[in-house]
Protein backbone atom coordinates (compact mmCIF):
# COMPACT_ATOMS: atom_id res chain seq x y z
CA UNK A 1 0.00 0.00 0.00
CA UNK A 2 1.45 3.48 -0.75
CA UNK A 3 0.23 7.05 -0.69
CA UNK A 4 -0.70 8.43 -4.14
CA UNK A 5 -1.56 11.59 -3.71
CA UNK A 6 -3.15 14.29 -1.19
CA UNK A 7 -5.88 16.03 -2.38
CA UNK A 8 -7.29 19.35 -1.76
CA UNK A 9 -10.89 18.32 -0.82
CA UNK A 10 -13.30 15.53 -0.46
CA UNK A 11 -14.90 15.45 -3.77
CA UNK A 12 -11.73 15.91 -5.90
CA UNK A 13 -10.31 12.62 -3.92
CA UNK A 14 -13.03 10.46 -4.86
CA UNK A 15 -12.84 11.74 -8.46
CA UNK A 16 -9.17 10.68 -8.53
CA UNK A 17 -10.22 7.05 -6.83
CA UNK A 18 -13.49 6.68 -9.40
CA UNK A 19 -10.75 7.34 -11.87
CA UNK A 20 -8.23 4.39 -10.46
CA UNK A 21 -11.47 1.85 -10.08
CA UNK A 22 -12.41 2.55 -13.24
CA UNK A 23 -8.81 1.22 -14.18
CA UNK A 24 -8.94 -1.73 -12.08
CA UNK A 25 -6.40 -0.15 -9.20
CA UNK A 26 -7.95 -0.95 -6.22
CA UNK A 27 -7.54 2.33 -3.93
CA UNK A 28 -9.06 3.38 -0.58
CA UNK A 29 -9.64 7.69 0.18
CA UNK A 30 -7.90 7.96 3.64
CA UNK A 31 -8.40 11.13 6.29
CA UNK A 32 -11.81 11.14 4.91
CA UNK A 33 -13.09 12.97 7.70
CA UNK A 34 -10.01 14.34 9.10
CA UNK A 35 -11.33 17.53 7.82
CA UNK A 36 -13.63 17.92 11.16
CA UNK A 37 -10.28 18.20 13.64
CA UNK A 38 -8.57 21.36 11.68
CA UNK A 39 -7.58 23.17 14.75
CA UNK A 40 -6.64 20.41 16.76
CA UNK A 41 -4.97 18.91 13.53
CA UNK A 42 -2.75 20.76 11.32
CA UNK A 43 -4.48 21.11 8.27
CA UNK A 44 -1.88 19.63 5.82
CA UNK A 45 -2.74 16.32 8.25
CA UNK A 46 -6.03 16.83 7.70
CA UNK A 47 -6.55 16.71 3.23
CA UNK A 48 -8.02 13.40 2.11
CA UNK A 49 -5.48 11.29 0.76
CA UNK A 50 -5.60 8.77 -1.91
CA UNK A 51 -3.73 4.78 -1.23
CA UNK A 52 -3.33 2.39 -3.93
CA UNK A 53 -2.70 -1.10 -2.34
CA UNK A 54 -0.60 -2.87 -5.07
CA UNK A 55 2.67 -1.52 -5.59
CA UNK A 56 2.79 -3.05 -8.77
CA UNK A 57 -0.04 -0.38 -9.99
CA UNK A 58 2.06 2.39 -9.12
CA UNK A 59 3.11 3.51 -12.70
CA UNK A 60 -0.58 3.23 -14.05
CA UNK A 61 -2.05 4.91 -11.01
CA UNK A 62 0.06 7.89 -11.48
CA UNK A 63 -0.20 8.12 -15.04
CA UNK A 64 -4.06 8.36 -14.08
CA UNK A 65 -3.27 10.87 -11.55
CA UNK A 66 -1.13 13.04 -14.21
CA UNK A 67 -3.63 12.91 -16.72
CA UNK A 68 -6.59 13.73 -14.22
CA UNK A 69 -4.33 16.85 -13.25
CA UNK A 70 -3.85 18.38 -16.60
CA UNK A 71 -7.51 17.94 -17.52
CA UNK A 72 -8.39 21.26 -18.43
CA UNK A 73 -12.31 22.55 -18.07
CA UNK A 74 -13.51 23.43 -21.44
CA UNK A 75 -15.37 26.86 -21.14
CA UNK A 76 -19.21 26.86 -22.04
CA UNK A 77 -22.11 24.51 -20.06
CA UNK A 78 -24.19 21.65 -21.36
CA UNK A 79 -27.85 21.30 -21.07
CA UNK A 80 -29.58 18.09 -20.34
CA UNK A 81 -31.62 16.61 -23.22
CA UNK A 82 -33.65 14.91 -20.36
CA UNK A 83 -34.11 17.42 -17.64
CA UNK A 84 -33.19 20.54 -19.36
CA UNK A 85 -30.62 21.70 -16.25
CA UNK A 86 -27.48 23.12 -17.29
CA UNK A 87 -24.00 21.80 -16.44
CA UNK A 88 -20.21 21.96 -16.89
CA UNK A 89 -18.76 20.93 -20.29
CA UNK A 90 -16.35 18.90 -18.30
CA UNK A 91 -19.19 16.66 -17.16
CA UNK A 92 -19.92 13.30 -18.02
CA UNK A 93 -23.14 12.84 -16.45
CA UNK A 94 -26.10 15.51 -15.47
CA UNK A 95 -25.93 16.93 -11.98
CA UNK A 96 -29.48 16.83 -11.60
CA UNK A 97 -31.22 13.62 -12.56
CA UNK A 98 -28.07 11.28 -13.58
CA UNK A 99 -28.31 10.70 -17.10
CA UNK A 100 -25.34 10.83 -19.13
CA UNK A 101 -24.38 13.32 -21.80
CA UNK A 102 -24.10 12.01 -25.34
Amino acid sequence: MFKLCASVNLPEAYLVLHRLEQAGIEARVLNEHAQGGLGEIPFLQAYPEIWVMEEADAVRAREILAAFESTEVPPGKLRCAECGEESPRNFEICWHCGQPFR
